[in-house]
């Protein structure tokens, strides 16, 4: 945890460091000033251009620049981009040296924490012989480590995702926090109904899960205050929303990018899920001689499958991009959140191993 604060510290000072001096934000003031200067330069050569907005046909516009020769009639089509192209941000550290040293510093931090966060959740598990996540404390242990994982695997694949950074941060030291001031367990043999190869397959799926889940969350919010920005941007209202700096809302990626980074995580990780509820099924049939029984884990596990399944099903048949498609994924997150939190903790069933 010592780690992981130092490496939130290097997050903080990336943003710091980043907002100051001269940040090179792709703005949509600046691509309107950059297109301005080319048209001037190419009315010097005697062309011109003309820009024309058109429908399309998932309901949004797109933008086609013609360029019109001035002795000749003819136009010639030199560019297109749709409103779900708009330009990313530069990131959390803009251009400035400082935020960008700062953010290296930080993922080195972040990945120091994760082997060491690795290494804590192994020897739990060899203390007793057995998987580590027999109980409330284990999995919130072994789901901030999947959390991190999730960033650092994002982080490898997609180089602009640094932002991503902070907020992982902040939520695997609540997770931690939680776990070994309220839910802590000392270390001890399972009940008899856990001792089953399924562990391992069942809740190792479901912390993979979870992990990617919040990785998927986090954009969606702040897809939220980003399609709000640009809104005030538009409308040419000053200042960002939620009282955020407006340098902040600059430097995170276009709401569409946000948008379909949240989507494509969901889309990738909600077959696992479905494996994971088929997978528990089976457990319970070895287990309890029945496959559903309608325990509230298995319901709440279920309504999370439904929520999740309900937003894909939107994305994909009912064309549902931006806020309503947002809502539906926040929805199907707090879900399994209180799946997660408050079944194990408030509600008594079979799966009650919270051990709190």
């Amino acid at each position: 945890m010592a780690v992981y604060m130092l490496a939130m510290f290097a997050h903080i000072f990336e943003w710091t460091f980043g907002s100051k001096g001269a940040v090179a934000v792709r703005s949509a003031e600046q691509s309107s000033l950059a297109e301005t200067v080319a048209a001037a330069e190419e009315g010097a050569k005697g062309v011109r251009k003309v820009t024309v907005k058109v429908a399309t046909a998932s309901g949004g516009t797109a933008t086609l620049t013609r360029t019109a020769l001035a002795d000749a009639g003819a136009t010639v089509v030199t560019s297109g981009r749709g409103d779900d192209e708009a330009p990313d941000g530069p990131g959390a550290a803009g251009s400035s040296e400082k935020g960008d040293l700062a953010g290296r510093i930080a993922v080195s931090l972040t990945v120091l924490g994760a082997l060491m966060h690795a290494g804590g959740v192994l020897t739990r598990g060899l203390s007793v012989m057995r998987w580590p996540w027999g109980n409330m404390y284990e999995f919130s242990c072994a789901f901030a480590l999947a959390m991190v994982t999730a960033y650092l695997v994002l982080l490898g694949a997609r180089k602009n995702v640094r932002w991503l950074g902070l907020p992982v941060m902040v939520a695997g030291l609540l997770t931690l926090g939680v776990a070994v001031t309220v839910l802590y367990t000392d270390s001890e043999q399972l009940v008899p109904a856990l001792h089953s190869y399924w562990l391992a397959i069942h809740v190792s799926t479901a912390i993979l899960c979870g992990g990617a889940f919040y990785a998927a969350f986090v954009p969606t919010l702040l897809y939220l205050g980003k399609d709000a920005y640009e809104r005030r941007a538009a409308a040419g209202l000053p200042g960002g929303p939620l009282g955020i700096p407006a340098s902040v809302w600059q430097r995170l990626p276009a709401a569409a990018t946000l948008d379909k980074l949240s989507y494509r995580i969901n889309a990738i990780v909600f077959p696992l899920w479905t494996f994971t509820i088929i997978a528990g099924a089976i457990w319970a049939e070895a287990a309890w001689g029945k496959y559903w029984e309608w325990d509230p884990k298995e319901t709440w596990s279920f309504i999370t499958w439904v929520a999740y399944a309900a937003y894909l099903h939107a994305r994909a048949t009912a064309g549902w991009r931006g806020r309503k498609a947002a809502y539906l994924a926040l929805l199907a997150f707090a879900c399994w959140l209180f799946n997660y939190y408050g079944v194990n903790i408030f509600v008594t069933g079979k799966h009650s191993y919270a051990g709190v």
